[in-house]
This record gives structure tokens, sequence and C-alpha cells, in this order.
């Protein structure tokens, strides 16, 4: 059971995201006395196999150095940003390729309590924010918490939406996300359209509310109906009209060729989100 956050990760590749993610993952680590490891990638965005098959020597040595000078440059950025804040940090650099960034993040998530990333869909974003946030949550196994570009706000969220269907994944996301319930004023969990058969149909969210107030967590259940084409639509609607600022919600994922990739729900919800998105699987 998860006790506090003691280890934040957050993975930067782009300078024009870094400065809010960064600052929201060392608030956050203020607020529980942990520490965040940064790590800053220089890209190399090329595909294995196809680029290099023809490229000469000097070629490949201009994509090298390009990707490195933008870590080194990411990094001090990152340590910039960093100086402004209490908790304890550090900021590792590094090269990697678009095939094998994933490997790089999960190793680390692995040893993480919770990773902090940008919103991995949206204009002008890089193609290598999916497979980092896909790593950290499928092959990491760590719960990640994915941050648009514009918030407000404190950065221990006050008013939490819990997007419940019963799944092992929204409950592990859950228990994952208890040090933040505990300290949030108001937690909504939504249930839409329950099921009118099985166990908890007189009663859905009911035995998730009662598990919650025994940890310190007062809940209440708001149950919904599925007014909108996607789930999704109906979960980022009541984010609105309640004014939350969070969602936690499990992930989905689907892959024939890796462990995952972020299933339609989940991939719908964050193309969505305009608060932060708590997710495990």
């Amino acid at each position: 059971m998860t006790t506090g956050y003691k280890t934040l990760l957050s993975v930067v590749t782009d300078s024009a995201l870094a400065q809010s993610t960064v600052e929201r993952a060392a608030a956050l680590a203020e607020g529980f006395d942990a520490h965040l490891d940064v790590l800053s990638f220089g890209v190399d965005r090329t595909q294995t196999g196809y680029y290099y098959a023809g490229a000469n020597a000097m070629v490949l040595q201009e994509t090298l150095s390009r990707a490195t000078a933008e870590a080194a440059a990411l990094a001090q950025d990152v340590r910039t940003t960093l100086g402004n804040f209490g908790c304890r940090w550090a900021v590792e650099e590094g090269v990697a390729q678009l095939a094998d960034i994933g490997r790089h993040v999960a190793s680390r998530a692995r040893f993480s309590d919770l990773v902090l990333l940008p919103l991995p869909y949206g204009k002008g974003r890089g193609v290598e924010l999916e497979p980092v946030t896909e790593s950290a949550l499928f092959e990491g196994h760590a719960p990640v918490m994915v941050l648009p570009d514009e918030i407000s706000g404190s950065a221990q969220p006050q008013k939490i939406v819990l997007g419940w269907n019963e799944s092992a994944e929204a409950m592990r996301a859950i228990k994952s996300a208890l040090p933040l319930l505990q300290q949030a004023d108001d937690v909504h969990i939504v249930v839409i359209d329950p099921p009118s058969h099985g166990p908890n149909r007189s009663d859905p969210g009911g035995l998730l509310a009662q598990w919650l107030s025994r940890h310190g967590v007062r809940a209440e259940i708001d149950v919904l109906s599925k007014t909108l084409p996607r789930v999704s639509d109906v979960l980022m609607r009541h984010v609105a009209d309640i004014n939350a600022d969070m969602v936690v919600m499990g992930a989905y994922g689907h892959s024939r060729f890796r462990e995952a990739i972020l299933g339609g729900a989940t991939r719908n919800m964050l193309e969505a989100a305009s608060v932060p998105v708590f997710m495990a699987h």
C-alpha cells in the first residue's frame, strides 16, 4: 500500500514543455518531502533501419551531435528551474534513439513512486512523448500523472474525480493515488452507466467509498448516464461541471508487438484532458 511518494521521476525531451512539467513535479516533491529525478533526453528521432541504411558517418555524427547539444541545453534549463525549489533533486542528461527511449524510461520508472510527464498528444508535440508515457505505465509499472501545459491551482489537487468501473486498473490507480486523495478536500467517485446486474448494482461505488473512508478519504458517489458517445467525454464534462482539478483512472492498453500501447479510451481521455490525469495499469 502506498504511504507517500518519496521518489518522483520526470522525463523531458522538449524545451517548450519542460518548465511547466518540472515546476509541477518539483512543487509536488516539496509537498511530500520527496526526491525528484529528471531525465533530460536529446532524442534522435530518425528511425533505425530506414535512415541509417544509407547514411554516411558524417550525417550520423551530425545527428548525434545535435541530440547531445539539445540534451545539455535542456538539462541546464531544468537545473535553473529546480534551483527555485527546496526539494532534493538530480538531473541526468543523455541521448536516446526514438526506438529505444522507452527502454530507458521504463528502467527508471520501476524505481519511482510516481512519474510526471507532459501531455503526449496535441499540436507540435514530439512523437517520442507517447512511447515515454506508455513505457512508464506498462513496462515500468509505475503510476503516471500526465500534465497539461497550462495548469492553475495547487500542485496538490483539492477536488479529485475518480473514474470507477470496478476494473483492476482503476483500483490500482486509486490505490496509487491514495496520498493525494488523503490530502484532497473533495473526492468524487464517478460511475458511468453502472451494470444493472451484479453484486454492486444497488450501491455502485459503495464498497470503494467505504474502503477510502477507512483511509481517511471522504468521498461522494456521482452516478452518471452515458449521454455522450464516449465515456471520456462524459467524465471530462463532469470534471468541468464540478470544477475538479485532477482525474484518477485506470490506463488500458493493447498490442500484439510490444507489451502494450495506450488503448482508445485512455488515448481519448488524454487528448481531451484539461486537468492532470493520474493513471496506473
